[in-house]
């Protein structure tokens, strides 16, 4: 093996070592968001409470996201280019997705109050 490969090899094994130090935990997604056709406002009010719960976790997790990222890259410095661009693919990739999918659960509620609020009408 060459020196090349082996700094990448130590490299890799150090950014494990460094997200395992950093665990970031997936928040739970919003399981039974209300229907709202059918909800009463007590229902509508709880939904909200758990999608902005949900929110601030995911913003939480894309933060500890960023900070074991940070930390990753730093391990990373005597890597090769190569190494570097596809460490930065894959975190952007996995925050992307988090993003979306923190912004999914927000649209589905915003349909479901809307629903509720068209049936008051």
């Amino acid at each position: 093996m060459t020196i090349k490969k082996t700094i990448a090899a130590l490299s890799v094994a150090a950014l494990f070592l460094a997200q395992s130090a950093l665990a970031c935990d997936y928040p739970e997604r919003v399981k039974d968001l209300p229907d709202g056709n059918s909800a009463t406002r007590d229902d509508m009010v709880a939904g909200k409470k758990a999608v902005q719960s949900y929110i601030a976790n995911m913003e939480s997790y894309l933060s500890c996201i960023e900070a074991a990222e940070v930390q990753a890259q730093l391990s990373l410095v005597d890597a090769d280019e190569d190494a570097q661009r596809q460490r930065k693919a894959t975190f952007d990739k996995k925050y992307n997705a988090a993003v979306e999918a923190m912004n999914l659960v927000a649209e589905e509620f915003n349909i479901q109050l809307r629903a509720f609020n068209a049936k008051k009408k």
